[in-house]
């Protein structure tokens, strides 16, 4: 595989420069760009179609959550990842439930962070281990019936699912499926909606935890 391109967005200039060396030191990543301003990142997206992004969760004037959620809008497809001090896991739960595609700490190893931006670039979803235990607990607390939410599912719902569930892009999963991109887009809105989640990343947890497989014969596209 070809170096792992990313922009890195925090606001701390020393930690942002010491990451961006580390990072390039692991022979496996390269920094297009780095930026302590949110402003400037939609620019940076289009000049240097990155693989990954990775935001701080708390910058000046906006949150790394809030500034996700404003790229998603403006339709850049790529793995972002939050890179934070916070171990709260009331922001774990509002980053991945905005479509965050991994929660890193800042007290990880730079061998672990390099090789989380690597995972995240093939397509998986990646948290910090010291805060797996609270990611299982965010979705014990769901307190939901899995057997009946999946049951509301079509078979092409619960095969899109399963491949979620591999940290699948819509694009990679149009492929594979031979159906188009924005039918991708709608199926997945509808897994969400009906197993009451808020995010792809969540569904790839819950798909994982409960085991999912496709059932049935595929539905029409």
């Amino acid at each position: 595989m070809s170096l792992t391109r990313i922009v890195l967005v925090d606001d701390h200039t020393l930690f942002r420069k010491g990451l961006a060396e580390l990072l390039e030191q692991s022979g496996s990543i390269e920094v297009t760009a780095f930026t302590g301003n949110p402003d400037d990142v939609s620019q940076l997206l289009q000049a240097h179609r990155p693989d990954v992004l990775i935001l701080d969760l708390n910058m000046p004037g906006t949150d790394g959550i809030t500034l996700m959620q404003q790229l998603r809008t403006e339709d850049f497809d790529l793995p972002i990842l939050i890179l934070t001090l916070s171990e709260a896991e009331d922001d774990l739960a509002r980053a991945l439930r905005a479509g965050a595609n991994g929660y890193l700490l800042k007290s990880m190893e730079p061998d672990e962070v390099v090789d989380a931006i690597l995972r995240a670039r093939r397509g998986e979803t990646v948290v910090a281990p010291a805060m797996t235990a609270k990611l299982v607990k965010l979705y014990d607390q769901k307190g939901q019936d899995a057997g009946s939410l999946l049951d509301a599912l079509t078979p092409r719902e619960r095969e899109i699912l399963t491949h979620l569930s591999r940290g699948e892009s819509n694009k990679a999963i149009a492929r594979t499926l031979d159906i188009s991109h924005d039918t991708v887009k709608l199926h997945v809105r509808h897994i969400l909606a009906k197993l009451n989640l808020s995010s792809r990343v969540e569904a790839a947890v819950f798909a994982v935890e409960h085991r999912v497989a496709p059932t049935g014969k595929n539905e029409g596209r």
